[in-house]
């Protein structure tokens, strides 16, 4: 399993918009000059970013880009969610999926187990714990 590149991007606007005071717009170009991050598909990973609640757009000249909840409060596991979807390792961890063999499947059971703590561990540390350092 591997990210995506939108997913890495999207993460990369995040950490910069987590260094900026909260409430504080930045420029789209700003981000693609300091992350290295084409504007044209910056724009587009914003835009999925925007419409999944992490950041707030705003036209004009002194608008730009701003996370919607201070940084403390998201985590990787957010980006990741709104960028690829729900996190499943395999179909049938999915929300919704049906499997007879579930019960009995000793895959299913290990790679849960995986999943879960995949997961403890994308919500562990928020972006601020990882500005200020504070990962394990």
């Amino acid at each position: 399993m591997q990210i995506t590149r939108q997913t890495e991007y999207a993460i990369r606007t995040i950490m910069e918009l987590a260094r900026a005071p909260y409430g504080e717009f930045v420029q789209t170009r700003l981000i693609s000059e300091r992350q290295q991050v084409p504007e044209l598909f910056l724009k587009k990973t914003i835009q999925a970013l925007s419409k999944g609640g992490l950041v707030v757009t705003q036209r004009g000249a002194q608008g730009g880009v701003r996370l919607a909840r201070p940084a403390d409060t998201i985590t990787i596991a957010d980006v990741l969610t709104i960028i690829e979807g729900p996190l499943a390792l395999n179909v049938c961890l999915g929300n919704g999926f049906y499997c007879a063999n579930s019960d009995t499947c000793k895959i299913h059971r290990i790679l849960g187990r995986a999943q879960k703590v995949l997961l403890e561990e994308l919500t562990k540390e928020t972006f601020a714990d990882i500005i200020m350092g504070n990962i394990e």
